[in-house]
This record gives C-alpha cells, sequence and structure tokens, in this order.
C-alpha cells in the first residue's frame, strides 16, 4: 500500500545465508589487524585517561580538605598541631600524584593535561596556602615540583639484594607542573587569603589584613604583566582575584577609618555584611 513500510533488498534472502554472505565479506586481513590494533591503543588510553580523572578528583578532594584545615590555623589553641596535621594530608596527596605520575611513563603529559590539570591546581592552591602561614611568601613553582620527585621503595629488591646490587639505581618518577597550573593554582590562592582576612578579624588579628593587603597586591600586579597574553584561563581568574583584593583592602579601610568605633567581636560582621553588598552590586551568587 501506499503507507506501508518499503521492503529492503536483503530481506529477500534468508537470515542464515545473509550471516554467511557477511562473513565472507569481512574476512581477517592485514588492513583489519591494523585496525584492530588501533582499537586496543584506543581503548587503553581511554582507559587510562578514565584513571587520572580519578585520581585527579581524589587530589582535589584531599587538597580542599587540607584547605578547610589550614582555615582553623587562626582559631586553633595550638597552631603548630594544624600544620603538622596538614602536611600528613599533602604527603597522602603527593602519594595519589605519584601514582598519576607512573600512569605517565613513557606518555605526553599533554596529552592527558585536561584530566590531571584540575587536581594539580588544587593542590598549588593548598600548598601555597601552607606555605603562606608558615613564611607569609609565595611558593614557587621551582619548590613544588621538586615535591614531586618520588622514589620507588621496593621491599623485595632490599630483601633479595646480591653482590652486584650496588650497581642497581632506585626507580625515580617526578611531575611537572605546568606553569599554567600553577598561575591558575595562586588565583584560586587569593581568595582563600581574603577569606583567612575576614576570619583573623573575628578572631581580634588586625595586623594580618594588612599584610594580607600588600601580598594580594603584588599578585595582582604581577597578573596584570601577563594581561591578555596568557592563555584564556588565566585572564578568566584575574577578575575574581580583583574582587578579593577589593574585599580585603575594603576590610582594612573599615579598621582603618572606623577600627576604633566597633568592637572586635562585630568587625567579622561588619565585613560578612560588606562583602555580600559588593557581591551583590557586582551580579556575583
Amino acid at each position: 500500500g501506499s503507507g506501508g513500510f518499503r521492503k529492503r533488498k536483503h530481506d529477500n534472502f534468508p537470515h542464515g545465508q545473509r550471516r554467511e554472505e557477511k562473513e565472507n565479506v569481512n574476512p581477517p586481513s592485514a588492513l583489519m589487524k591494523s585496525f584492530k590494533s588501533f582499537q586496543l591503543e584506543l581503548d587503553t588510553r581511554h582507559d587510562k585517561y578514565e584513571r587520572l580523572v580519578k585520581l585527579s578528583r581524589d587530589i582535589t578532594i584531599e587538597s580542599k580538605r587540607t584547605i578547610f584545615l589550614l582555615h582553623r590555623f587562626t582559631s586553633a589553641p595550638n597552631g603548630e598541631e594544624i600544620l603538622s596535621e596538614s602536611e600528613v594530608k599533602l604527603d597522602a596527596v603527593r602519594q595519589k600524584i605519584k601514582q598519576v605520575a607512573q600512569e605517565l611513563i613513557g606518555e605526553d603529559m599533554y596529552q592527558f593535561h585536561r584530566a590531571i590539570s584540575p587536581g594539580l591546581q588544587e593542590y598549588v592552591e593548598a600548598v601555597s596556602f601552607q606555605y603562606f602561614i608558615k613564611t607569609r611568601s609565595l611558593i614557587s613553582v621551582e619548590e613544588i615540583n621538586k615535591q614531586l620527585i618520588f622514589t620507588a621503595e621496593d621491599r623485595e629488591e632490599t630483601t633479595n639484594m646480591t653482590s652486584n646490587s650496588h650497581d642497581k639505581q632506585p626507580h625515580t618518577w617526578s611531575l611537572k607542573v605546568t606553569p599554567v597550573d600553577y598561575l591558575l593554582g595562586v588565583a584560586d590562592l587569593t581568595g582563600e587569603l581574603m577569606r583567612l582576612c575576614i576570619s583573623s578579624v573575628g578572631n581580634g588579628d588586625i595586623d594580618t589584613p594588612f599584610e594580607l593587603s600588600q601580598f594580594l597586591r603584588q599578585i595582582y600586579d604581577g597578573f596584570t604583566f601577563i594581561g591578555n597574553t596568557g592563555p584564556y584561563e588565566v585572564s578568566k581568574k584575574l577578575y575574581t582575584l580583583k574582587q578579593s583584593l577589593a574585599k580585603v583592602e575594603n576590610a582594612c579601610y573599615t579598621l582603618k577609618v572606623r577600627g576604633s568605633e566597633i568592637p572586635k567581636h562585630m568587625l567579622a560582621d561588619v565585613f560578612s555584611t560588606k562583602t555580600e553588598l559588593i557581591d551583590q552590586e557586582e551580579g556575583l551568587p
């Protein structure tokens, strides 16, 4: 009929005959073997990419927990315990990064960079935040990369040492943080320093906001030298960095002008209220 389905040509043949013809059309050949090897290579690379994504997610989670722990430094009675506990957490994060380095042995890191970049940025943020609390300065990318050189610890080799074991050198793995990941991690650090400023004022610390203001101004000046010549992600986070600097400078202004009028236990509330007003004026969530 006019509204019926048209019959396909191969429907006139029995099902078994079509299967035999299909097998005869695709006999094993050198071309098919090549495509099978390509399929295996692509599947292996995809599986490795997924493993790196999971490791990067674990690195991000543990780094965030370290940052939350370091925010307790201003209110904790013993800050050294917080720093030692944060070092233990960062060591655990570095063990995850060691697994990433092992996965990338013999591979081009930039082919898997999108999989591991979020975790490395969060790790840079956590390490630089801890370094600032200790030294009131910014950690360099060279110092971060020095901490990401790992040595294999194989117990079986140490127990089965022979006379020529001195000729063997331990295996080492390293993972270098790229300049872009470092810059993005430092840009995220400014938000944590802004929160540190507000919390320190709430605890009666009046000197820390002025130190943070000068430090953030130096970082902002450094980012302005890059400008629009850098990657898109870096210029995108420059706006957020500017907002964090404005909030810290606003806190310093309030301390300088109205610090004697507002009780210390109410300063944090005043700053948080002003921060919300700034966000609403700028359309931030």
